[in-house]
């Protein structure tokens, strides 16, 4: 069976995003390899084993078109009314919390918060399939 390890994310300035993923999510740099042209920083915190691959290219100046495809990470927290406002509090420009239902049915809370290098990253009530 095939497990989930980490998801990767190419970033222009590796402190900036290290700062990010680290006060944002609590994760800390696993391990760290260099290489001539780029270099890999894993970061992950106790609540997972799976890790946000973080590639720095060192040529790299501009920073990386996104696309036009959605897609996103997502953390689950378990209280996200304090999360997103310790969010606003260090200045991430969370948005705002949304709650989704269907026939009526709380299926979840969430807010997006963008990473530096513009990637979405969803926060989620730990609640129901979202633990």
């Amino acid at each position: 069976m095939a497990k989930a390890i980490h998801a990767m994310f190419r970033v222009l300035d590796e402190a900036r995003s290290v700062s990010f993923y680290k006060e944002a999510f609590g994760l800390d740099v696993a391990d760290r390899l260099d290489f001539d042209s780029f270099t890999l920083v894993y970061m992950k915190n106790n609540s997972a084993d799976f890790e946000v691959e973080l590639t720095i290219n060192k040529d790299r100046t501009e920073p990386y078109d996104l696309g036009d495809g959605y897609g996103h990470m997502a953390f689950c927290v378990d209280d996200l009314d304090r999360e997103h406002a310790r969010f606003e509090a260090a200045g991430f420009s969370p948005r705002k919390i949304v709650e989704f239902e269907r026939d009526g049915v709380l299926l979840a809370r969430f807010f997006f918060v963008q990473d530096p290098d513009g990637y979405q990253i969803e926060v989620l009530q730990r609640y129901g399939r979202y633990t």
